[in-house]
């Protein structure tokens, strides 16, 4: 996927067939609106700053960190100098992560950057296979030792009460099943067997986001696949359960901070 940066903005998604979706990316100046998703952004800024604002206050990735941003916190993307920045990412759903970790609290790394080895070389693995198809069982180590260094890094919280994990994957599984159509929280009270306000809270500490924004994203993703195989903005918009076009434009913002014209015009652009 590395090739030298042109004068132009692009995005090139890795055609690998994996759990980790994998970018990489260059912009000479604004990048993304301000938006959030429901999975980790982690990469690294291969060239120039990316700078972004991130929990009120402005940070700038270099090269040699590890940019980690938490599911469901407000971001956007821009060039913190003329020369542009280019860098590559992941978006590791929170499911995978919980799949080593097995119920505690999601791995939070304050400030969205880190300098610490360990998710230097826990990232590495993942972050290389962006040309090629990831062996399954390399990808499923590197994940295993990624979520490992994210709970490191990002220490104990203390004072948490018991979380039932159990009952929250049941009721993202059955999200992901419905594709995020026509679900209320009658509906996941009954499929968890948890009262709805606690299976909200231990949703939101396991999975890093609301029951409804998870079931958003869930439409979104059906949406954007929509798009790559070529559907037109408004079949998509209403095959995905969106009221119509301009729903889906201003969600679709929400969630990526590009419009999902930009988006696929940035995909064309490499």
């Amino acid at each position: 996927m590395s090739e030298k940066v042109s004068g132009r903005d692009w995005v090139l998604r890795s055609p690998a067939v994996g759990k980790v979706e994998r970018i990489e990316a260059y912009f000479s100046g604004q990048g993304y609106e301000p938006h959030r998703h429901d999975t980790y952004a982690i990469g690294r800024t291969l060239s120039g700053v990316q700078s972004f604002h991130y929990r009120g206050a402005m940070r700038h990735g270099l090269p040699g960190g590890t940019l980690v941003l938490h599911p469901d916190e407000v971001h956007d993307g821009m060039a913190g100098t003329e020369e542009g920045f280019r860098y590559r990412m992941l978006y590791i759903e929170p499911t995978l992560i919980q799949q080593v970790l097995g119920g505690k609290p999601l791995p939070f790394v304050a400030g969205g950057l880190s300098d610490d080895p360990r998710l230097l070389r826990a990232t590495s693995a993942l972050l290389r296979a962006t040309e090629n198809t990831p062996d399954p069982l390399e990808e499923d180590d590197a994940l295993y030792d990624l979520a490992l260094a994210l709970d490191a890094v990002a220490g104990r919280r203390v004072g948490r009460r018991a979380i039932d994990y159990p009952a929250a994957e049941r009721a993202r599984v059955f999200i992901d099943d419905q594709r995020g159509l026509g679900i209320t929280l009658e509906d996941l009270e009954r499929i968890s067997g948890r009262e709805r306000w606690s299976l909200s809270r231990d949703f939101r500490a396991l999975f890093g986001t609301s029951p409804y924004r998870y079931a958003t994203q869930r439409r979104l993703a059906h949406c954007r696949a929509l798009l790559q195989a070529g559907h037109g903005l408004a079949d998509a918009a209403l095959e995905a359960g969106f009221f119509d076009q301009s729903h889906m434009t201003r969600q679709f913002i929400q969630g990526y901070g590009l419009s999902p014209a930009r988006w696929l015009k940035l995909l064309a652009a490499r």
